[in-house]
């Protein structure tokens, strides 16, 4: 049986990626990554998805996060170096990211706005309801 691709989403930092797999329930999942490489595979629904792309630049697999969640699959990617600036794209293969791959608009922002991290809340076993509304500094 051919194996579909899963929807990916991502946001980045000078220093780190945040990467989420939109699948929900994932079964038998199998998730390796390398110093350049992602491979996902698993089976949500009565569908199997596979994913194995070369990412842009090298990361830190020892120093990643991989959580397996109920509605999708949630990756903190370490770079191996921090950058000055943004990677340009995600995977060294232009045309898979587009086709693949999607900025999430949710937890991406500007390179010269940027904060301390990412909210990790749902990769340390919480909810990710804490930390407060950002950008209401003052208001006590």
């Amino acid at each position: 049986m051919a194996k579909n691709t899963p929807p990916v989403k991502y946001a980045q930092r000078t220093d780190s990626i945040y990467l989420t797999i939109e699948l929900m329930d994932v079964k038998d999942e199998k998730i390796e990554l390398t110093k350049d490489k992602l491979i996902f595979s698993g089976k949500s629904g009565d569908k199997d998805y596979a994913l194995d792309v070369k990412l842009f630049k090298p990361v830190n697999p020892e120093e990643s996060i991989t959580k397996v969640l109920p509605r999708s699959i949630q990756m903190f990617i370490k770079k191996e170096t921090e950058e000055e600036d943004y990677w340009p794209r995600m995977l060294e293969d232009k045309a898979m990211e587009k086709a693949t791959f999607k900025i999430d608009w949710d937890k991406w922002v500007d390179a010269d706005e940027e904060p301390e991290d990412f909210d990790k809340g749902n990769l340390d076993g919480g909810m990710g309801m804490g930390g407060g509304m950002g950008g209401m500094g003052g208001m006590g």
